[in-house]
C-alpha cells in the first residue's frame, strides 16, 4: 500500500505544479477561478509597477505565500431546499428524501450529498397485464380468464391498493405478417369459430380495483392468429408505456406482465412489409383502443422500448415460455427493471411467477441520474442496510432490500464546465416514481464587492474591480497612467517604447528586445508575460540553482534568478546549513578536533573518518612505530608518538592491532582531540621457543629420573621376596 499512497501524491504534486502553470496565464478574475485550482488577488497593492495583472492569478498557496491578504477563491456550497421524512402514510408516501437539492460547484471541487431509499410496506401497485392472442396461446387464455382474482389476490399481500389492467397483441395486418385475402383475414385460424382478424395491439381494459370487471373483459377476447413465428410484442410494450392517460397510470409502482411463447420483431422487421418508417415513440390508439399507425411505423427498437419504459417508471416481466428463456434473457440484459419468468404451457403459474418477479425487482433499488449536462461527473457510493460500503460506481446499487430498510447512498459531483446558467436534472431510483431535483450552478464569476469609479487606484481615470483597474476612453495601463493620445505620434511612440529597454542591453542577449522578449512594452512600461517580472521583465524566479531537485533547495526564495536564504542557510542554492550542531563533540570540540564543520557536516582531516571524525583510518599501520617505540625505550618515544597520550596496560585487555613485540589498541578522544594508545609489550618469539625447549628438556629429564627410582623400588623388592 506505500506505493500507492506514493502514487497519490505524487499525482497530487503534479496536479498542483500543473493548475500553477494553468493559472499564470488569466487576467481576468472570472477566467483564473474558472480553472481548477486556481484563485485570484485582488488586493490593490498586490503587484509590482509593470506587473501583468495576470500576476494575480495563482494557486491560492502561492498568492498566500506572496503575502496576498484579499484571495478570492469560490467555495462549493450545498442548500437542501427540500426534505420531507420518510413515511408510508396511505396517500402521502414518501420512500425517498430529499426531494429537491441547490449546488453551487467550483470547478474541480468535489460535492457530496446524502440520498436515502426506504422500501415502504404498502405501496400502491398498477399491474397491466399484456397477452400474446396468436392461436399457440388458445390454452392461456382460457386460464387468464379464471386468474385476475388470484393475481390481485397474491400483490395485496406486498400492497393495499392493487389496480388491474388487460390488453393483448399479435402481429401487425398486413402480408406477409397475416393471410390477406377475403375469408382468411377474417376468419385467420382456419375454420375455428371462436377467433378475431389479427390485430398489432388492443388496449381492453384501463388499470381498475374492479377485478370483476377485468374477467368479463378477458372472457370477451377471443384467439387469433397470423402466418410467421414472431409476434408485434413491441408494438404493444410501447403504447403501454406512451398512452399514460388511456392506461390510467397512476403514482404507483407500475408493472407491465407480458405473456407470450414466441419471440418478437424488432425494428427492421417492417421492411417485410414495406414499411421503413421509424417508430415516433408517440401514443397511437384510437376510440376503440386499437393501435392505428400498425402499417405506417416499423417495430420499436428494443433500445427504443427501454427508454421509455425507464422514462415512465415502469418494471416488466416477461413470462415466456421454457423454449424462447434464452432469448428474452439477452433482451431483459437491455432492459432496466426488468426479468424473465419461465411460464407454464397453459399459463397455471402466472399467479406464482408474478410475486416472485416483483420481489426480485422491488428489492434491487438501483439509483441513477437523467439528464446530466456534459460536463457534470455524478457517482456513487452506496451502504445497503448493515451490508458492506460499496466503492464509487456510475449508478448507486443495493441488492435483497426488504421491506421497510433503509438504504443510503453517497453521491458525488463535480463539474469540469462552466455554465452559462443553472441546470436542473433528477435523480430517481429505477421504477419508482420519487425523484430528487438537483439544480446545479457552476462558481465561474467573482463577487469582489470592491467597484469603485474613479478609483484612486486607477488614478482617477478608471473603474477599480477585483482589484484592476477598467480605464477611461483615452487612458490606459496598470493605473491608467498612459494617455494613449500619444501613441498616435510616431517619436512619442519611439520614446516611450526606449523606456521599455534594459541599460545594460548588449546586441547578443535578450535584453536587446522590449522588456527582454518577456513582455509588451505599454507607454514606456513593460507588462511581463507569465512567471517574468522587473522593469525589464528580466526577471523570473524559476532559473535559480536547485538542489534536490527543488528551487533554492526549498530553503529559500528564488528571487531574479538568485537564491535569497531562510535563515541558517547560505550557499547558491542555499544547500549549506549554518548550523553547527551536527558537528559537534563533547567537550564543545567541532569534529573531534580532526577536521572542519561545512554546512553543518564534519569534513575529516586526512587520515581521521567518521560522523564526527572520531574514527582513525588505519590505526595499527599509522601507529605501529610509536607503539614498538613505547614497547622498548618507553620513556624515550616523545619524537615518534608526537604528543599522543600513552598507557601501558595487562596482557589481558583486548587488543585490535598486533606485533611480535607489543599488543596495542588506539582511541580518539572527542573532547580534546587526543589520540590515546594503549599498549601491552611481548616477550620476542626467540625467547619464547628457547623457554619451550627448556621447559620440554626438564621434562623430559624428570620423567627419566622418575621411572629409574621406580625401577630401582621394584628390583630391590623382588629380591627380598
Amino acid at each position: 500500500m506505500l506505493w500507492l499512497h506514493f502514487f497519490e501524491a505524487l499525482l497530487i504534486l503534479c496536479g498542483v505544479q500543473g493548475a500553477e502553470g494553468k493559472c499564470e496565464s488569466h487576467s481576468t478574475c472570472s477566467a483564473c477561478v474558472s480553472k481548477v485550482g486556481c484563485a485570484w488577488c485582488k488586493q490593490k497593492d498586490f503587484l509590482l509597477p509593470g506587473e501583468d495583472s495576470s500576476h494575480r492569478c495563482g494557486t491560492e498557496e502561492r498568492l498566500r505565500m506572496k503575502n496576498c491578504s484579499e484571495v478570492m477563491s469560490p467555495s462549493s456550497s450545498l442548500h437542501t431546499v427540500r426534505d420531507e421524512p420518510l413515511r408510508d402514510e396511505p396517500g402521502r408516501m414518501v420512500q425517498l428524501r430529499p426531494q429537491e437539492i441547490h449546488l453551487k460547484l467550483r470547478l474541480g471541487v468535489p460535492q457530496r450529498f446524502n440520498v436515502v431509499f426506504r422500501r415502504a410496506e404498502g405501496y400502491p401497485i398498477d399491474l397491466y397485464y399484456l397477452m400474446d392472442l396468436s392461436f399457440s396461446m388458445r390454452d392461456d387464455l382460457q386460464n387468464v380468464r379464471k386468474l385476475g382474482h388470484q393475481i390481485v389476490g397474491a400483490l395485496r399481500n406486498v400492497s393495499r391498493s392493487v389496480r388491474i389492467g388487460f390488453g393483448c397483441f399479435v402481429e401487425k395486418d398486413i402480408d406477409p405478417y397475416i393471410g390477406v385475402t377475403g375469408e382468411v383475414r377474417r376468419m385467420p385460424c382456419r375454420g375455428t369459430t371462436a377467433c378475431q382478424p389479427a390485430f398489432s395491439f388492443r388496449h381492453v381494459l384501463p388499470l381498475t380495483e374492479d377485478v370483476a370487471e377485468f374477467r368479463r373483459r378477458a372472457e370477451r377476447e377471443l384467439i387469433s392468429s397470423n402466418l410467421d413465428n414472431p409476434e408485434a410484442g413491441l408494438d404493444a410494450v410501447m403504447q403501454v408505456a406512451v398512452c399514460q392517460d388511456q392506461i390510467g397510470w397512476g403514482n404507483a409502482a407500475r408493472i407491465v406482465i407480458y405473456t407470450s411463447d414466441d419471440v418478437f420483431h424488432l425494428a427492421g422487421d417492417g421492411r417485410l412489409g414495406g414499411i421503413v418508417r421509424p417508430h415516433d415513440g408517440k401514443c397511437h390508439l384510437d376510440s376503440k383502443g386499437l393501435y392505428d399507425m400498425e402499417t405506417h411505423l416499423d417495430y420499436p427498437s428494443l433500445a427504443h422500448v427501454a427508454e421509455v419504459l425507464a422514462a415512465n417508471n415502469i418494471k416488466l416481466i416477461f413470462a415466456v415460455t421454457q423454449d424462447h428463456t434464452d432469448y428474452y434473457m439477452k433482451a431483459s440484459e437491455q432492459i432496466p427493471q426488468s426479468v424473465v419468468g419461465v411460464l407454464e404451457e397453459d399459463s397455471s403459474n402466472v399467479v406464482q411467477l408474478i410475486s416472485k418477479a416483483y420481489d426480485d425487482l422491488s428489492s434491487k433499488i438501483i439509483l441513477e441520474h437523467h439528464k446530466v449536462p456534459a460536463g457534470i461527473d455524478v457517482s456513487y457510493e452506496s451502504q445497503c442496510g448493515d451490508r458492506e460500503h460499496s466503492p464509487k460506481q456510475k449508478k448507486g446499487v443495493c441488492n435483497n432490500a426488504k421491506i421497510n430498510e433503509q438504504v443510503s447512498f453517497t453521491v458525488t459531483m463535480n463539474s469540469f464546465t462552466c455554465l452559462s446558467e443553472a441546470v436542473t436534472f433528477t435523480l430517481g431510483v429505477q421504477g419508482q416514481n420519487e425523484k430528487v431535483q438537483v439544480t446545479v450552478d457552476t462558481l465561474c464569476d467573482c463577487a469582489c464587492n470592491d467597484t469603485e469609479p474613479s478609483s484612486p487606484q486607477c488614478g482617477g481615470k478608471g473603474t477599480l474591480n477585483c482589484g484592476i483597474c477598467s480605464c477611461d476612453v483615452g487612458h490606459m495601463g496598470q493605473r491608467c497612467e498612459c494617455d494613449s493620445d500619444a501613441l498616435e505620434h510616431r517619436d512619442g511612440m519611439m520614446e516611450l517604447e526606449r523606456q521599455c529597454f534594459s541599460p545594460n542591453a548588449t546586441t547578443t542577449s535578450t535584453s536587446s528586445q522590449p522588456c527582454s522578449g518577456h513582455g509588451s512594452c505599454l507607454c514606456g512600461q513593460c507588462l511581463c508575460r507569465g512567471h517574468f517580472r522587473g522593469q525589464y521583465c528580466q526577471c523570473e524566479d524559476h532559473s535559480c540553482h536547485r538542489h534536490n531537485n527543488l528551487i533554492c533547495g526549498g530553503n529559500g526564495k528564488c528571487n531574479c534568478g538568485t537564491c535569497e536564504c531562510h535563515p541558517n542557510f547560505s550557499g547558491p542554492a542555499c544547500e549549506c546549513s549554518t548550523l553547527t550542531d551536527q558537528c559537534h563533540t563533547s567537550g564543545g570540540g567541532l569534529c573531534s578536533h580532526h577536521g572542519q564543520c561545512q554546512c553543518n557536516t564534519c569534513q575529516c582531516h586526512p587520515g581521521y573518518y567518521g560522523e564526527r571524525c572520531s574514527q582513525v583510518r588505519d590505526p595499527c599501520v599509522k601507529f605501529r612505530p610509536c607503539a614498538l617505540c613505547l614497547a622498548t625505550k618507553e620513556e624515550k618515544c616523545e619524537r615518534t608518538c608526537g604528543g599522543m597520550k600513552a598507557t601501558k596496560v595487562n596482557e589481558s585487555a583486548a587488543f585490535l592491532c598486533f606485533d611480535e613485540k607489543v599488543h596495542y589498541n588506539i582511541k580518539v578522544d572527542q573532547a580534546d582531540g587526543h589520540v590515546h594508545i594503549l599498549y601491552a609489550p611481548q616477550a620476542g618469539k626467540m625467547s619464547a621457543v628457547y623457554l619451550l625447549i627448556c621447559t620440554a628438556s626438564g621434562g623430559v629429564v624428570l620423567i627419566g629420573v622418575v621411572v629409574i627410582i621406580i625401577c630401582k623400588i621394584l628390583i630391590e623388592i623382588s629380591s627380598f621376596s
